[in-house]
């Protein structure tokens, strides 16, 4: 695979969790990853203000060399991906096809929530995709979940969505392993609990770095489906039809390969404070974080 250049976004550190797997998985790309972190969170926002934000960032990485872009932030991924794949010619993934096919098929029982901020729970994208993923044929691992949609029967639902507003600031403040997350967590994902969840859709890419405390909470029993896993799978797609479509083109035009190799692996800009943003990112990743610029063009 060439070393493509991917243009990745959320509002703050939460995407981080989705570059992990990223660099982990297609160890020959690079990536931009930018950060809203002035405006930051995104889940009270409205699909307008997403749409245009996504708008200003695509156009940002388009600028800085991205051949693709991993909307890493549910919210936009549920209320502005659809309008921002139409305004872009160049490939965008999103979270909710991904995570919620990924949740079809992991459930053992047909029992799944999902917890998330307020905008992606409003916007019950990830029942509907539940069900579209079904329809196009993504059916649950388990067997017996496989004979009843096979006979007709709807044996998979979201059966409770639970918004978490306070799991973002909590992340975005280095606080993810705190008593007062612990405290947090236990009241928001009661619930689901209560519901009898067999598994759990991690519904904001901030909230993997919470997975020690949910957990702790939710017992092992409880699977935590992280949509990053399938939009990797996603990714590695779209790269390969991007070596394709390139081969085709220097081929016709009796190029070869070649090309200078630059030696940047990951470049981050944020809309904030970019201190903040290394020390609280140098807490959740192995490597450290530096070199963070600050691009200012962003309402502070």
């Amino acid at each position: 695979m060439a070393r493509h250049i991917i243009g990745m976004f959320d509002s703050g550190v939460g995407g981080l969790t989705v570059m992990k797997r990223v660099l982990a998985a297609i160890p020959e790309a690079r990536v931009v990853y930018f950060g809203d972190t002035a405006r930051v969170p995104y889940g009270n926002r409205s699909k307008e203000e997403l749409i245009r934000l996504g708008e200003e960032i695509i156009t940002f990485l388009i600028g800085q060399g991205a051949e693709a872009i991993v909307m890493a932030c549910n919210t936009s991924s549920a209320l502005s991906l659809p309008t921002l794949q139409e305004r872009f010619t160049i490939p965008i993934i999103g979270t909710i096809d991904q995570g919620a096919g990924l949740a079809v098929q992991l459930t053992r029982e047909g029992r799944i929530g999902l917890i998330a901020t307020e905008g992606t729970v409003r916007s019950k994208a990830y029942s509907l995709a539940i069900s579209q993923a079904l329809s196009r044929g993504i059916l649950p691992e388990n067997e017996r979940l496989r004979r009843s949609w096979q006979q007709g029967e709807q044996p998979v639902s979201l059966v409770r969505a639970q918004a978490c507003p306070l799991f973002v600031p909590i992340v975005e403040a280095g606080l993810a392993n705190s008593g007062e997350a612990r405290v947090i967590a236990k009241f928001y994902l009661a619930p689901l609990l209560e519901a009898k969840v067999d598994s759990v859709i991690l519904g904001c890419t901030h909230y993997p770095f919470l997975s020690a405390v949910l957990r702790e909470i939710l017992g092992e029993d409880v699977r935590l489906v992280d949509p990053a896993e399938a939009m990797v799978q996603e990714l590695q797609k779209v790269l390969l039809a991007l070596d394709s479509a390139a081969l085709k083109q220097r081929e016709s035009k009796g190029e070869d390969s070649g090309g200078r190799r630059k030696d940047w692996r990951v470049r981050y800009y944020v809309s904030g404070n970019p201190e903040l943003f290394a020390q609280v990112g140098n807490t959740l990743l192995d490597e450290p974080i530096t070199g963070v610029h600050q691009h200012d063009w962003c309402e502070q």
